[in-house]
């Protein structure tokens, strides 16, 4: 790798950092406050950067409290991308949430979790953090759409194979996460995860038969 790419791979780190360092100072004062007492400055201040820092990553505090939310879709969208191409939609589906969470939330990083958990609690006395939610589940759908019709070679428009199994795919992972923070174990969710896309295997062999001729 040359020294140019070097410094873009350390910067791209850097960035990562300093918005990872930004959404946790902005969450932890939002379990200490409320979203509504939280500003910018208390949360470069927890950070230890610059309202300026702040400036260059979020437009909002709520946008800031999400942060590593989005991230997380990218990083969905990025193991999708990864997927071997022989696999089915929605088996590659299946596959990504398992190499993303692995990646994200395995090992050393499986505190992490506990802190995603107690976010998607707050949702419900929140309605701008779940607006915002709902923004980045939205638009994340639509790349995960669009990765899919290339990995199909297909126009999305035309072809519903990429929008059905990524409705089905988020749809499972949507309502494994709706139980999973309505619950008391934040550990919970990846057994969670499973018993929803088994249930969907399930239920699709069960049609199959009833469907067949008889």
């Amino acid at each position: 790798m040359s020294d140019t790419g070097v410094d873009l791979d350390g910067r791209r780190l850097r960035t990562r950092r300093s918005r990872e360092a930004l959404s946790r100072a902005a969450f932890e004062l939002l379990t200490e406050r409320g979203l509504g007492a939280v500003a910018v400055e208390d949360i470069a201040v927890r950070a230890g950067v610059t309202r300026r820092t702040f400036s260059r990553h979020f437009t909002s505090i709520a946008e800031a409290i999400l942060g590593e939310v989005d991230q997380d879709v990218h990083l969905f969208n990025e193991a999708l991308c990864r997927r071997p191409a022989h696999e089915s939609p929605l088996v590659a589906y299946r596959n990504a949430v398992h190499d993303w969470f692995d990646a994200e939330y395995g090992g050393e990083r499986a505190a992490l979790l506990a802190r995603r958990w107690a976010l998607f609690q707050r949702f419900e006395e929140e309605p701008e953090l779940f607006a915002g939610y709902q923004r980045i589940r939205i638009e994340g759908q639509r790349e995960s759409v669009r990765i899919i019709a290339a990995r199909l070679g297909v126009d999305p428009e035309r072809d519903l194979r990429p929008a059905a199994a990524v409705a089905a795919g988020a749809g499972l992972l949507i309502s494994a996460l709706q139980t999973w923070a309505a619950g008391d174990d934040p550990s919970g969710l990846p057994d969670l995860i499973e018993g929803y896309f088994d249930t969907l295997v399930a239920l699709t062999t069960e049609f199959r038969t009833e469907e067949s001729p008889s």
